[in-house]
């Protein structure tokens, strides 16, 4: 049977869908946030260009299998002549053209292509990951900051309270009411919140840096989240799920499958090659071919010649270049076989610990909101008992700022347990912008530059002049630990 966190798990999340699309488009929510950063962060938009240069290896490893065609011109002067050559031009433009068409190459260019190919699959699940890497850091940020405003908020009003407790014992104790002794714990205390103010504003404002850092916008009295989609009923489906659907794992796996093609590339660096070839040339001497023998009609000062033909290679002896490429080729293989078994065992030791955290973190939450409600019925005690003499100052400052440790320590753990249950979706490889309710219109979809790569035989092409597509913060303001009415 699900436990209680995994049933509030399935409530919560299947309205997600909902919810993000209800969500207004400003600054200020989770949302917006998550868009914001799937389209100006920087790591995610130099992860695409990478993914980029990768489709480029597949029409790469294609041209070697394609025919080639190539064209010398050379115009040459003969400044000096050997007497014994009885035709002596003093100059000649030679053209000449090459025609090459690969026929056979022991399969190293289909294998060369499928391992490319392969990379390219394993490419996008690398840019997965980025993005759903990205956005853990965007949500952990926004929580942050709104658990910064939570203590911040706290901590104010922690100081204006014992500023008024610190007045009303200067009072009593100007009256005889109460010694100098209470005065200085109040005093004291006083004292202290006013310094976890000044360190909790400290603490926002680095959040509220670290957010800008992210995002690319400063934070703007933020919403509360939504709830998480997806999370898992036990550990076990939580495994399942990232087995299947982990980034990082199907890269890895993908690479191994690679590595595999490249060893089959490299042993057809043994085998035959068949070549068709074709060449033409063309030679003018433009009018400066003489010879002491004279012929009829005079002599040609023009020729054109052109040839075809197959041609086979066989290599012989390469000097051991061929089992140093295989060997090479079989020991990456390796590397990647037990890349793949590192990755899988990281992937289920980090969805199982995330799991863990998750459910502590939901646990801490119910156990933490018991602490403030007792704290806060221990503190109108402790005041009534104090109004008939039975408790100190002493007991009621202790009362408070029990109740403000429990205070942060609930907002606290409202973050954890939303940034653990959000780490524990990326663990699964769940935790994208498709997962996420994103407007399909901004997705960024590889496909589509890879299928313009792949279908590219033109030797001019290129790409527009590489420009970033990140925003600079230069222009933006320091961030400060002030806060806005809740």
């Amino acid at each position: 049977m699900p436990c209680k966190f995994s049933r509030l798990a399935l409530l919560t999340g299947a309205s997600l869908g909902a919810t993000l699309a209800a969500a207004p488009a400003s600054a200020d929510d989770l949302r917006s946030a998550l868009l914001s950063a799937y389209k100006t962060n920087p790591a995610l938009n130099a992860a695409r260009d990478n993914q980029m240069a990768v489709d480029e290896t597949v029409p790469l490893a294609r041209a070697d299998g394609l025919p080639a065609l190539n064209a010398t011109a050379q115009e040459t002067e003969y400044v000096k002549k050997s007497p014994l050559n009885f035709t002596s031009p003093d100059r000649a433009l030679a053209i000449s053209t090459t025609l090459n068409v690969p026929i056979y190459s022991g399969g190293a260019v289909r294998n060369a292509i499928h391992a490319a190919e392969t990379r390219v699959t394993a490419g996008r699940a690398d840019l997965r990951g980025s993005e759903s890497g990205v956005f853990a850091q965007v949500v952990a940020a926004y929580m942050d900051v709104m658990l910064g405003e939570a203590t911040v908020r706290l901590s104010q009003t922690n100081v204006q309270k014992l500023s008024v407790t610190l007045q009303a014992t200067s009072d009593r104790f100007q009256i005889g009411d109460l010694t100098r002794t209470d005065v200085a714990q109040a005093q004291s205390r006083l004292s202290l919140a006013q310094s976890n103010l000044q360190s909790a504003e400290a603490n926002l404002i680095a959040s509220r840096e670290r957010y800008l850092q992210l995002v690319g916008t400063p934070p703007e009295m933020l919403q509360s989240p939504p709830p998480l989609p997806g999370l898992p009923a036990s550990a076990e489906e939580a495994v399942s799920t990232a087995l299947e659907l982990n980034p990082d794992l199907l890269a890895a796996r993908q690479r191994a499958k690679a590595a595999g093609y490249d060893v089959s590339s490299a042993r057809a660096s043994r085998l035959p090659k068949l070549n068709l070839f074709a060449d033409g040339a063309y030679v003018d001497y433009m009018g400066s071919l003489t010879s002491s023998t004279t012929l009829p009609g005079g002599i040609p000062q023009s020729a054109t010649t052109a040839d075809f033909g197959l041609r086979a290679t066989i290599p012989i002896f390469q000097g051991g270049r061929p089992t140093a490429l295989i060997k090479q080729a079989q020991a990456r293989q390796g590397a990647a076989l037990e890349n793949e078994i590192g990755a899988e065992r990281a992937v289920i030791a980090q969805t199982r610990s995330g799991y863990s955290s998750w459910r502590a973190a939901n646990a801490i939450i119910t156990s933490t909101q018991s602490a403030v409600d007792a704290a806060t019925l221990s503190l109108e005690g402790v005041r009534a008992e104090n109004s008939v003499g039975n408790r100190t100052i002493l007991d009621i400052l202790n009362a408070e700022q029990e109740l403000v440790n429990a205070q942060v320590q609930l907002a606290t753990a409202r973050r954890n347990a939303y940034v653990a249950g959000f780490s524990l979706l990326a663990a699964m490889g769940k935790a994208e912008a498709r997962d996420l309710g994103l407007e399909s219109g901004v997705l960024y979809d590889p496909e589509i530059h890879y299928h313009s790569a792949k279908s590219s035989l033109w030797d001019w092409g290129s790409d527009p002049t590489p420009a970033a597509k990140a925003t600079s913060n230069l222009g933006s303001k320091p961030q400060d630990g002030v806060i806005g009415k809740p």
